[in-house]
């Protein structure tokens, strides 16, 4: 793993919302830490409801972590687009996050361990 980057397991239930609306729960959440910034909270797939999800056409590339895709979440009143990203096929070095989804910390998401 690059020597920069940490995963780890991320303690407790944490839940992803969007719009106001759960989208997802999880006790297997992951907590990635790269460098100094702020620690990113991956959850599975499996505990996301994905329906809130559409396919975006955006994708960005990390050296570390390699080639990421989005999601734009659904809500009732708008599209938040671009705001979930997956790294469907990770470098070896941080392959945990395979199948796991990450969450822009915008305003109308909040992500937070209950």
């Amino acid at each position: 793993m690059a020597d920069h980057i940490t995963i780890r397991e991320a303690e407790g239930t944490w839940t992803v919302r969007a719009g106001g609306a759960v989208i997802g729960e999880s006790r297997q959440a992951l907590e990635l830490r790269e460098g100094d910034q702020a620690p990113v909270i991956y959850f599975p797939r499996e505990d996301i409801a994905m329906a809130f999800l559409d396919t975006s056409e955006k994708t960005s590339h990390c050296p570390y972590k390699g080639d990421a895709r989005y999601y734009s979440v659904v809500t009732k009143s708008r599209t938040l687009e671009d705001a979930v990203l997956s790294y469907e096929s990770p470098k070896e070095e941080v392959g945990a996050i395979r199948g796991y989804l990450a969450f822009n910390p915008i305003e109308e998401i909040t992500i937070e361990r209950i």
